[in-house]
């Protein structure tokens, strides 16, 4: 492999954060957490390796804060019990870690979203479409044209083709937009507070 610049590797990400490709779908997955919090349900985050940092991250925008003061919004990662995430795969298997966990804590009218670079990780295929047997909406943050999770979904935030890394950094991007619009969308606070 070539070494590559600092500008080099820049040049790779620009034109990454294309606002025709992900307004709409950004959108509609804010109005979708903005509407599931009002109602007092939860959102669930899963993912693998670098996906399940990113769930957590996100889970903690909402249950911690982003950039407004106001109180803290029920949600959480799947990934943060180790406990739970060995002895579920032991027993019943990796493929079933995250939907035997979406089986424990997901209700209808809650939130589950899957995040997976590839589209295609068998364990957040199985938990969305557990999530999705009990009543909750299913929300997929995905790469290389969406996979196996997209279709599964009810809404499917597809980011670039390529390797993991562009698309976690649109995943975490698009993220932090939805965390904006969904504090500006429920906690109306004056500009001085941000």
């Amino acid at each position: 492999m070539r070494k590559r610049s600092f500008r080099q590797i820049l040049d790779d990400r620009r034109g990454l954060l294309d606002p025709d490709r992900y307004e709409a779908v950004v959108d509609r997955i804010a109005r979708t957490l903005t509407a599931a919090f009002a109602a007092g349900r939860k959102v669930l985050w899963f993912g693998n390796g670098g996906s399940a940092a990113d769930a957590q991250h996100l889970a903690a925008e909402f249950s911690g804060r982003f950039l407004r003061e106001r109180r803290g919004l029920p949600s959480e990662a799947l990934s943060v019990n180790p406990s739970a995430v060995t002895a579920i795969a032991n027993d019943y298997g990796y493929e079933r870690v995250f939907a035997r966990q979406v089986e424990a804590f997901a209700q209808r009218g809650d939130v589950v979203v899957g995040i997976t670079t590839s589209g295609n990780s068998p364990n957040v295929v199985a938990g969305l479409e557990e999530a999705k047997r009990l009543g909750a909406t299913t929300i997929a943050f995905t790469g290389n044209g969406g996979g196996k999770v997209a279709a599964v979904a009810d809404i499917a935030l597809v980011g670039p083709d390529g390797h993991s890394a562009l698309i976690q950094e649109v995943h975490i991007t698009m993220g932090h937009v939805v965390c904006e619009l969904v504090e500006q969308a429920l906690f109306q606070t004056r500009e001085s507070e941000v």
